[in-house]
């Protein structure tokens, strides 16, 4: 008959890291399963590591993408009426023009000057509801990023660097410049 061996008697020889000499030590069959399982586990927690740093990862990307649209939306909603507010500012530069140039103390002209001026601020009202506000620095410390130095004049009535007069009004829409106002500033007297 011939002898089987059980998984017990089954002996493999490794060398241990502790031993000094070298010598083989010998592992059960229960040991080398133990071995590979422990093996296979450290791979497994690698494993779920990396994919739990993946999902992560991919979740945050996710909650940018939705992060991004919805500003996107809110800018699209803010800012949809930007070129048609810029072509509207016209209309209030001709309104504004037309007051400055009317005779007020001419009698004939006194309801059309009334006309205009209440058409003007009804105008202005209205585009305000979406946001469109007027820009007017009169007397102003000149601000580069709300401003266009059109001139500058040498004057003491006004303090350097001060808007001296307005020669067209700016407007922002919710904030963003639509057009600068064009401006005259102040300069200290040589």
């Amino acid at each position: 008959m011939t002898e089987q061996k059980q998984p017990n008697d089954i002996h493999t020889e490794q060398t241990q890291p502790g031993n000094e000499q070298g010598e083989p030590v010998e592992l059960s069959a229960e040991q080398d399963i133990i071995t590979k399982l422990e093996t296979e586990l450290n791979q497994a927690q690698a494993q779920l590591a990396e994919q739990k740093d993946l999902m992560l990862r991919i979740k945050a990307d996710a909650e940018n993408t939705r992060r991004r649209a919805s500003l996107d939306v809110e800018k699209a909603h803010k800012f949809a009426l930007e070129k048609f507010a810029a072509d509207l500012l016209s209309v209030a530069d001709n309104l504004e023009r037309a007051l400055e140039f009317v005779d007020r103390e001419n009698e004939q002209l006194k309801g059309f000057a009334e006309g205009v001026d209440l058409t003007l601020k009804g105008f202005l009202d209205v585009v305000a509801k979406y946001g469109v506000n007027q820009i007017n620095p009169q007397g102003e410390p000149f601000n580069p990023d709300l401003h266009e130095a059109m001139t500058t004049m040498p004057t003491t009535e006004f303090a350097p660097n001060t808007v001296t007069f307005v020669m067209q009004k700016g407007y922002e829409l919710n904030g963003r410049l639509l057009r600068p106002a064009m401006v005259g500033v102040a300069k200290a007297p040589e």
